[in-house]
């Protein structure tokens, strides 16, 4: 299993496809959280997501997309 945690969103053109894929699930998961729960569970600084909002989230899954299509 990939392990994303204490890995930096900022490189994200480093990350393998299965780091990638880990964490357009794990966005995917958040953003529906973030919908969906008035008081969302607070995610430990470890985490890449930690302190992002919705917008946060899209902007960084298009980012996970785009990286995803140039591996391939």
């Amino acid at each position: 299993m990939a392990n994303i945690k204490l890995k930096s969103t900022d490189d994200i053109e480093s990350w393998n496809t299965k780091e990638l894929r880990k964490l357009r699930i794990t966005i995917k998961n958040r953003m529906e959280s973030l919908k969906t729960n008035n008081k969302p569970k607070e995610l430990p600084e470890s985490h890449p997501l930690n302190g992002m909002e919705l917008d946060n989230c899209q902007r960084l899954l298009d980012k996970v997309i785009k990286a995803e299509k140039k591996l391939g």
